[in-house]
């Protein structure tokens, strides 16, 4: 897809953007999982796919292979890409081989350090914050690209306060991100906040909200411990609700995740981005609830 008919669709007031996230499966079993959860939401009204990339090595190889399979499945693909132990010129390499690829375009992201590691430290020969990496894409791919970059409700963790985390924001974007999407939130009004804040700065560009149906209180706990991110009182209740039964809690989670979207759409959000942990179940209730209004 090229990089205008992109950004045309992320800006259209007819209608929401929906996009999916997937991670580089481990094992083969798991990739062929994946790719049939990508096969069963594509008829679902999804615009585009994005694809995560591994801060320790683990899984970066399998990004290529994985996306590229997604491309070939009909998705505008978005592939992930950190700063984490790259120098530029591996970077420009890996570029490369995503625009082989048939990529639509990249989450540029800093990204987090390597496990066993509490502090970001740069490649000697790469960059230190995102907009470095923004910057490279723009000079030496330019117009290739849809570039996209994170947006944190809630701040960024290491962010010493708000201000500061809308200025790193807004420096992504002068570098030449044309959209945003957000780390997920489970309050809309952290959201709106947080748009707020970024149009009062000048950022001008669609900010994409991501949105993840929880799985079980369990699994918000641990995924909002990471990211920093606040679970409602009133969500835990229904999670709580649920005692034990795991499939009950995965239920609420895809209520709340429903209740979210329709609150955000209505308040002017230009879509959604659904973090759907490879799995199939929750995101085609989801898009199938929204559907039915």
């Amino acid at each position: 897809m090229p990089k205008a008919e992109f950004i045309n669709r992320l800006r259209a007031k007819h209608r929401p953007t929906v996009s999916v996230e997937f991670f580089p499966p481990k094992t083969s079993s798991d990739g062929a999982a994946m790719l049939e959860t990508a096969k069963i939401l594509k008829p679902l009204g999804v615009d585009f796919a994005s694809i995560t990339y591994g801060a320790g090595g683990s899984d970066r190889s399998t990004v290529l292979e994985y996306g590229s399979q997604l491309v070939k499945a009909g998705y505008p693909l978005i592939a992930h890409l950190t700063c984490v132990g790259h120098s530029r010129e591996e970077l420009k390499e890996i570029i490369s081989k995503y625009d082989a690829a048939g990529f639509a375009g990249i989450l540029a992201l800093r990204g987090d350090p390597p496990k066993g590691q509490n502090e970001f430290t740069a490649h000697p020969k790469g960059f230190a914050y995102a907009s470095g990496l923004v910057e490279l894409i723009k000079e030496s791919f330019p117009n290739r690209f849809a570039l996209g970059v994170a947006g944190f409700p809630e701040r960024h963790p290491s962010s010493p306060d708000d201000l500061s985390d809308i200025r790193y924001l807004a420096g992504k974007v002068s570098a030449g991100a044309d959209f945003i999407t957000t780390q997920l939130f489970l309050d809309n009004e952290d959201y709106f906040n947080f748009v707020n804040r970024a149009r009062a700065a000048g950022v001008a560009v669609p900010i994409l909200p991501g949105i993840m149906p929880v799985l079980s209180l369990k699994q918000a706990r641990r995924f909002c411990g990471f990211c920093k991110a606040k679970i409602p009182d009133l969500l835990v209740k229904e999670l709580e609700s649920c005692g034990e039964d795991e499939e009950a809690q995965r239920q609420v989670g895809v209520s709340w995740a429903v209740r979210q979207i329709k609150g955000l759409l209505s308040r002017g959000a230009p879509g959604y981005h659904v973090y759907i942990l490879n799995r199939a179940q929750s995101a085609v209730e989801l898009f199938k609830q929204l559907e039915a209004k």
